[in-house]
C-alpha cells in the first residue's frame, strides 16, 4: 500500500495586522504539521510575526527568499525549497507556506508552489487580504469605482512611463528603494498631487501619507503608493 503524501498549502497571511488573517488561514495553520517560512537571510520574518501564537509548537522550515534579481540564484533557491518541502510531504505531513498578502500577487511562495505541484504533489492556495486593499482602507479611499480600471505594478517595473499611458488608477507595490524615482516620474506626468502612500500597512510601524509628496524617500520596502487619476 502506498503511503499517503502530505499537502502543501500556500497561505496568505494578509498585509500585517494579525486580525486580517482569515478564518480559513487560521484553521490551516492550526492543522499543519510544518510551517514553511520565507527567509531573506536577515531581518525580521514578517509573515511569521503576523501569525504569532499559531506557530507555537510547530516545526518551522525556513525557505530561502534571496533579495536578488539574479535569475540563477532565484531558480536555485526555488528548486531547493521545492525539494525540501517534497521531502516533508513524502513523510505524510502537511506544510503551510506562509506569505504576506495574497499568494497570487507578487508572492515568492508561488514559485516554489508551482514546482511542488509539478512534481505531482497536491498543492492548494489559501487567499489572503492583499496589501493594496488594506492600504485603501487605511487611506479611507476606494481603489476603483464605476468603470474605473486598476493597474497594479511593481515599482521596479522596467517601463513605468509606459504603464502611466494606461487610463487607470494605479497601485505601485514594493516601492521601497524606487520611491525617489517613482515620485519624479509621477511629478513629470502631473500625477504627484493625486498620489498617496502607506508604509508598513497594518504593522505597528504603519505610517499613512495622504500626500505621497510628503512621504520620506527612505521609506521601507513595504510601501504602497496609490494614484487616483480623477483625483477623488
Amino acid at each position: 500500500m502506498t503511503a499517503k503524501k502530505g499537502v502543501l498549502y500556500g497561505v496568505g497571511v494578509g498585509p500585517g495586522d494579525p486580525e486580517l488573517l482569515t478564518l480559513k488561514a487560521q484553521r490551516i495553520l492550526r492543522e499543519a504539521d510544518v510551517i514553511a517560512v520565507p527567509d531573506k537571510g536577515a531581518g525580521e520574518k514578517t509573515a511569521l510575526t503576523i501569525i504569532g501564537p499559531l506557530a507555537e509548537g510547530k516545526t518551522l522550515l525556513y525557505c530561502a527568499a534571496p533579495m536578488t534579481r539574479d535569475p540563477a540564484r532565484l531558480e536555485a533557491a526555488y528548486e531547493e525549497n521545492a525539494r525540501r518541502i517534497a521531502g516533508v510531504l513524502d513523510e505524510g505531513k502537511t506544510v503551510a507556506f506562509i506569505t504576506l498578502g495574497d499568494p497570487s500577487i507578487y508572492s515568492t511562495c508561488l514559485y516554489t508552489h508551482r514546482r511542488v505541484a509539478a512534481m505531482g504533489y497536491e498543492a492548494k492556495i489559501i487567499p489572503g487580504v492583499p496589501s493594496f486593499c488594506a492600504v485603501a482602507a487605511a487611506l479611507g479611499e476606494g481603489l476603483c469605482e464605476g468603470s474605473d480600471r486598476l493597474l497594479i505594478v511593481p515599482a521596479s517595473h522596467r517601463d513605468l512611463t509606459g504603464c502611466l499611458e494606461v487610463d487607470a488608477n494605479y497601485v505601485f507595490m514594493k516601492a521601497g528603494r524606487e520611491l525617489g524615482a517613482l515620485r519624479e516620474t509621477l511629478d513629470r506626468r502631473g500625477l504627484l498631487d493625486r498620489a498617496a502612500m502607506v508604509e508598513n500597512c497594518g504593522m505597528a510601524s504603519e505610517r499613512v501619507y495622504p500626500r505621497f509628496a510628503d512621504a520620506p524617500v527612505d521609506s521601507g520596502y513595504f510601501s504602497v503608493v496609490v494614484v487616483k487619476r480623477d483625483g477623488e
